[in-house]
Formats: C-alpha cells, structure tokens, sequence
C-alpha cells in the first residue's frame, strides 16, 4: 500500500477508514472531488456515521471496489472533509498498530487513537435544539412531567445544547434514550460540531536585533531605544517580547519604533512546553560495572552492533544496576546513529528515570505520559516526530513513539500489570514493544527483578535470550525479611490490629538510627466498606456490584471503580440503625494511626488520593530522597523502582488480600509485589530489613517472597500451572459482555458461545461460560464472562474471528462485545 499523496490525475475515489469506536472493521467512503486535499494513509478525515460526523484515519485509497466485497457504490457515502496535509504516523507506526489491532483482535481506529497525543485526537460533540414540533408538543403537555417534556422545556429555554450538558443536569442514563426518541419524532434536532480543542504549537512574540545594527548609541535613539538594543546584545541577539519589555521597562512603542528603523525585527517564534522544568537534570556519576552488568551489556552490545533483531529478558534482582545498564545500552544505541526508546510501569517512576537520562543524554530525551498536559505531551510528540529527540521515555502508550530507525526498546518492569490495557482498546505494550523492535530489526531487553510467569518461559524455550544479575552492586546484601504471624498477635490482643507490635518496635528502632523506612498497605481509603450491624446490609456502590469505600477526610463513601461517591451517612439507610460499622483498614487510616504512634515522624502518604495534583508526586519523591520526609506510607506506587539509599525498613500490610482475589495470577502477583517493595530496602551501605504481616504466614507466594527466591516460586507456579492448564501453557481469551439490561446481556453473551461453539475448529479450543464476572456490574452495566482456551494461537484466533462475526450475523450487539486476547486481570 502506497503512503505517498498520489497526483491528482490518478487519484483515488474511495477510501477505507478506521473509526475510533469498538469495532473490528473499517468503513468504506468516496472521496468528492472538491475536497481540496488528497487522501492518503494515516490522515485524519471527517465523515459520516449514521447520525453523527466522527474523525477516523484513512487506512487505504483505492480506485475500484472489489467484486467481492458486493457494496453497491450508490450507498457509499462520501466523506467531509480531511484535516491532514500529510500523514500524522511514521510508516513503522502505521504498520505497528495495524498488527496491533489484528493480534488483539480490536478496533484499529482506537489504536491509531491511542497513539497520538491526545490533544490531536479530535471529536465531534452532538448538540440538540427543539423544532417547531417539538415547540407544539410542549403546548399539548403542558402539564405534563415526564423526561421528554422536561427536555423540550429545557431546549426552548436554554437554546442548543449538547448532549454532555443535557447529561449533567438530567443524568447520563436517562438522557440517550429520551434523545433518540425525540430526534426519531422529529420533536428536536441533533447537529455535530468537531471539537475546537485541538493542540496547536505555542507561538510567542519576540524580538531580535538585525545585522550591522551599528553604534548602540547612534543618532537619533532615545533612551528607552538603547535599553532595548543593550539588552539585546547582551542577551546573544533576541528575547521574548514580554521579557524585553519587563527587563528594560519600556513600553512597546519603542521597540516598534526600532521595527520601523530596521533595527529590529518583531516575530513569532515557537516555544516549546517543557514538560521536565527546573532542577530535573541530575549529574551523570562515573560508576564502575560489575562483572555482571559487564557481561549483561556485552551481550546486548553485541546485539545492537549486528542490526537485527534480537530479544533479552535481563533478570535482575532489586539493586542490581539494570539502569545503568539501560543507559550504557542507549548510548551504544545512539553512537549507531539509532533511537532508543525506555517504557515504565507507572507515571510515578518517570521523573527519577527522567532525571537520569536527561542527565546522561541531555534534550535529545522526550517524556510520554497521561499526566503531561495536552500541550506539553504534544510538543514531545512533535519533537521525536522531527528527530530533535531520540530517546523517548515513557507509559504504556509510550510504546507508539514515533522515534525513527529505533536501535533499542527496553521494558522496566516487564511484568508490571500496568503494561496492559483494562479498556479498549485493549493491548499489552511490553508484546508490542517487542514486535516493534522485531519490526525495526533492533533489540528489545525486557528487565525486572521478578519476570512475568510467561517471560521466564520464554527463555526456557528459547524465544527470549536470559541475562542474569543476581547480586546486587557492591556485593550488598539483599533485605532480610520476615513473617509476621497476624495469627499470634491476635491471640495476644483479643483484637484485630493494623501495626503489629513487631512493626511498631522495628519503626521505632529505624528511626531512632536516623533512617528511613516505606509502609506498604495496598488498599486506598480508610475503610474497605461499611456494614451494618443491625440489619447486615453493606453500604454499595449504584452503579457496580461493590461495596463503597470510606474516606474519613472527605466525610464520603466512594466507588473506586466508577466514582461515585456521597457523603457517609449517620445511619444505615436500609433500616435507620445507628450502628454502622467501618471494616477494612487503607491508607488513610494507616496514616492517621503512624501519625499517632510517631508524632515526631515527618509522614507522607502516597496513593492515588493524595498524588492527583501535577508534580505532587515527583515533589514527594525527591523530598524523601533528600531526608525531608521520615516515612513514606502508600499503595503499591511506592512499591517498585524507586532507589532510595537511607531506607532500612520495609513493612507490608494485610498483604493476604492480593492472595484471595479470583484470578490464577494472584499467588504471582502477591509474589511480585512482595519483592519488589522489599528491593526498596537496604539499597545503600545500611542493611535492611522487611516485615511481612499475615494471616498466612504458610502460603508458598510468601514463603518464597521471604527468601527473595525467583526461580523456586516460579518452578512451583509453572508446575501448578502447566496441571491447570493456565498460561503460558494455553492461550487464553476473555470476552465481556456488558449491557444496562441484564436480559439483553445475558442474550448477547449466549449468541457469542453459540458462535464460538459453531465455529470451534476441531474442537481445539475449550470454551467456558457464560457466567456472571466476578464483578457482576460495573459502571451500570451487567457484565457476563466467556472464557476460550486453547493449546494454539492460530486455533484461538480462528475461533474468536469466525465466531464473533457469526454472533454478529445472528443478532448481537457488537458495541457490547469486549474480547482480549492474553488478559493479564480475569475480573
């Protein structure tokens, strides 16, 4: 397929595009002469879908259709308009997330999406306004107070508005079906206008001083005039409008007064919004390898060096050294005259990997991730795009970068569930990271002191190559760790207790030496529900089949999943008792009693409650890392990747919850986890220490955490698996089928089995379900779950196809379909 504009004398007709919406196909469009661009692939265009304009991608340009595919050209629709000069996807990228979309079997035009920053991703709005018809029907109800009344009455009064505001004052459910019915009655009218937020490049006025400007104290300058050029010439010949003026205090007239005289020119300018800001660059430190990560870099030096593709996963235990290795291997990557790109689990461990390769690499590093603003995000993009950066930090949608001739992809953490997708579109950024460095013929080094299950297997068949670091640098010893048996203390107390005596004694020991230590307990909020001690009843969430969590500082009860919150009620709303009971201990709670055990300690708590403001997590971090802060108190944020010399204690609390969750990765999961926040101890030249609180000290997730051994756990899970028929020993398939009605989801959820039964070829694949998810409903949407299994990927992929698109043709409502292929969550 040509990416190039074709001349205007053999320009295509048609075009496919691809529509960010959960569908697994494009659509076929004709190209009207007086569009007044050419089409070609990877441009966004506007068109028509049913009722509504959207923005899609052209994903081909063709002349002719194909007999085959029976469209009669007279119900081809034509597009609207195209936004593009040229191309906004590299054909690496264009190519990257075609292959995405088939191997995850989703939309196409929601990964295109995804991998673009999101200011260029237009949408279009709906709007509604009553009609004439809609004026006569509120004559004849005018008593009348149903929701279509109240709607028309809303619309005369207010005039047009979209649909987001008629959603906000009438609620989100209500709203759609209400809207549909007037818009088919012909009682109001619905119009689509593309959204005007699109990012643009930030333009500023400056002012520059032009060649053989002469004597600064020339004939006819006034005093404000040589402030204006003195500053200038000091300032290496040009300055912001702004700060020249502020500088000199002068007006503006005497800078156009120069203008006029051709002392100065006035412009515009691009500036960039720097998304790193002051003091983020730290000094590049001269570290002797160890043998260890000598011979680690070795090899993937030697990779680098061939020009083709080749895969590592580096193993390396918590203090190891793996960045310095990463970093060593970018640079080798770049005196090749190729990019590098470095994805991170979490937007908390970018600004400590920011810090080090801005202060290895300098400018030519960009950063990628949701909590950039809109500008900031796309002046990164634009610069990688060009090439003034060639090495790309990042999340998870970091992984469609559009680096050119890409040398060495690197995944920190690889295991990190992170690097998945929870929602369409759905992908697993460390496989796609892997195909495109297999496309780009460089090398990709997947990195974790604990491996994905399915990443240590790979080396064992040979498709990844194994590197191992199993000493930490300077020969420090790992943590020692040891479990706490929540069993004796409860016995000794009478009572349940969030700190153990144990944890307390080891708090007050570490911080009277001066030390720092990291408080681990992976529940936000500061009760998991609320219960009623009369009638039994838990307090739940409207819209999901879960109870809702206290958050004592905001006197409210909220869903985690959802959003939705009210405030905590002062008496049970099912049968007015007084006693309410608050079960379950977060973070919030554990803060409050650290802060009353240790009134002396500097506390800071680390969740998704407290980091929401910009920078706030990136100030926390390197406050504790400057000795600012005593503790660190957190969810699983402050888990993984984070080296901090002076933390000599570890605790982990109500560590048995991640055990019981229904899903066959949770013993992995627990085990991960575990080791990771233990690697956050004992880092520098002080030994550290890690306690392990449990219910269930006998489990083997735990026994194997406590002595830090890899290899033993995963021996035993791969044994349990391989019996279970689990990945990575089977492909695995999860479909969702959601729906407001329960009914409608349950009949759309027997379609798809039917289909998948239908077309189970040779009956290679098991097929399990449907059964309610183990969330049942979620966002106001019943959820039912088909499970699909299989020995090979090439069975599965077939069944899922052929089966979906039967379900389709029998009926289903595909918009309520939701299948990922490798799940990475089960509920």
């Amino acid at each position: 397929m040509s990416r190039a504009n074709e001349p205007a004398e053999d320009r295509a007709i048609y075009i496919d595009v691809a529509l960010p919406l959960p569908l697994r196909r494009t659509f076929t469009y004709r190209v009207p002469a007086d569009l007044g661009s050419d089409p070609s692939a990877g441009k966004r265009v506007e068109v028509p879908f049913g009722s509504r304009k959207l923005t899609g991608y052209v994903v081909r340009v063709f002349s002719e259709l194909e007999p085959e595919t029976a469209i009669d050209p007279r119900s081809i629709r034509s597009a609207l308009a195209l936004i593009d000069d040229e191309s906004l996807f590299t054909d690496e990228i264009f190519e990257l997330t075609r292959w995405t979309a088939n191997y995850y079997a989703a939309s196409w035009g929601e990964i295109l999406k995804a991998a673009l920053p999101a200011g260029m991703n237009l949408t279009s709005e709906r709007s509604f306004s009553i009609t004439s018809e809609g004026r006569q029907k509120l004559l004849d109800s005018i008593n009348s107070k149903p929701l279509a009344v109240q709607l028309l009455r809303w619309l005369e009064e207010h005039g047009e508005t979209s649909k987001r505001s008629l959603e906000t004052e009438f609620g989100p459910k209500r709203v759609g079906p209400a809207v549909r019915s007037l818009e088919k009655d012909g009682f109001i009218a619905g119009t689509d206008k593309r959204s005007v937020r699109e990012v643009r490049p930030k333009l500023r006025k400056a002012v520059r001083i032009m060649p053989a400007v002469g004597d600064l104290n020339g004939k006819g300058l006034t005093n404000a005039q040589q402030a204006v050029l003195t500053a200038l010439v000091n300032a290496g010949g040009q300055l912001d409008f702004a700060n020249l003026l502020e500088l000199t205090q002068v007006s503006g007239s005497a800078v156009s007064t120069l203008a006029k005289r051709g002392r100065v020119e006035v412009f515009v300018r691009e500036e960039r919004r720097d998304p790193f800001g002051d003091g983020e660059r730290s000094q590049p430190q001269k570290l002797n390898l160890t043998d260890e990560q000598n011979a680690a870099l070795d090899e993937i030096g030697k990779a680098i060096e061939s020009g083709e593709f080749h895969s590592f996963l580096l193993h390396g235990v918590t203090g190891s050294g793996k960045t310095e290795v990463y970093i060593r291997a970018m640079r080798q990557s770049l005196r090749r005259g190729r990019s590098a790109l470095m994805l991170v689990p979490e937007i908390a461990l970018t600004p400590v990997f920011s810090r080090r390769l801005r202060g290895a690499f300098g400018d030519e590093v960009a950063i990628l991730h949701s909590k950039l603003s809109r500008g900031e995000r796309f002046d990164e993009w634009r610069r990688l795009r060009s090439g003034e950066a060639r090495i790309a930090i990042g999340t998870r949608s970091a992984v469609f970068a559009p680096l050119e001739n890409l040398g060495l992809v690197i995944v920190d953490e690889e295991h990190d569930s992170s690097y998945r997708q929870n929602e369409s579109p759905f992908y697993n950024a460390r496989d796609v990271a892997v195909m495109r460095a297999n496309m780009a013929a460089g090398v990709v080094v997947l990195g974790s002191a604990t491996p994905s299950l399915e990443s240590f297997h790979n080396t064992r068949s040979g498709k990844y190559r194994y590197l191992r670091m199993p000493t930490r640098i300077e020969d420090r010893p790992l943590a020692e760790a040891e479990l706490v048996d929540m069993r004796d203390v409860f016995r000794a107390s009478g009572k349940d207790v969030l700190l153990s005596p144990r944890l307390i004694e080891g708090i007050r020991e570490t911080h009277a030496k001066g030390e720092q230590s990291i408080i681990l307990l992976n529940r936000r909020g500061f009760s998991a529900f609320v219960l009623c001690r009369s009638c039994g009843e838990s307090l739940r969430c409207r819209n999901c089949d879960i109870t809702l969590t206290y958050h004592k500082r905001d006197g409210k009860i909220s869903c985690h999943y959802c959003g939705y919150n009210v405030p905590t009620p002062k008496v049970c709303p099912f049968c007015e008792s007084e006693f309410l009971y608050f079960i379950g201990d977060g973070t919030e709670k554990l803060e409050l009693t650290l802060e009353k055990l240790f009134p002396d300690l500097r506390i800071a708590r680390i969740d998704r409650d407290t980091m929401n403001r910009k920078g706030q997590m990136q100030k926390t971090l390197f406050a504790f890392d400057r000795g600012e802060i005593d503790m660190l108190a957190g969810t699983q944020m402050i888990a993984k990747g984070h080296d901090f010399h002076n933390v000599t204690l570890v605790g982990v609390i109500s560590v048995d919850t991640g055990l019981g969750l229904p899903d066959f990765r949770s013993a992995e999961r627990t085990f991960q986890l575990l080791t990771q926040v233990a690697g956050r101890a004992g880092r520098g030249a002080k030994p550290g220490k890690v306690l392990i609180q449990t219910y269930y000290p006998e489990h083997y997730a735990l026994q194997h955490a406590r002595r830090q051994d890899y290899e033993g756990f995963a021996n035993e899970e791969l044994g349990f698996r391989q019996r279970m028929a689990y990945p990575p020993f089977v492909v695995l398939a999860s479909i969702f089928v959601k729906h407001p009605n329960e009914n409608v989801a349950r009949q759309n959820a027997e379609l798809v089995k039917a289909g998948l039964v239908e077309f189970n070829v040779e009956k290679k694949c098991l097929i399990l379900g449907p059964a309610p998810a183990s969330i049942s409903r979620l966002k106001g949407e019943f959820r039912y779950q088909i499970l699909v299994k299989s020995r090979g990927r090439k069975a599965l992929r077939t069944t899922l196809e052929m089966g979906l698109d039967a379900a389709e043709r029998a009926g289903c409502d595909m918009r309520s379909v939701f299948a990922e292929i490798d799940p990475i969550n089960l509920m």
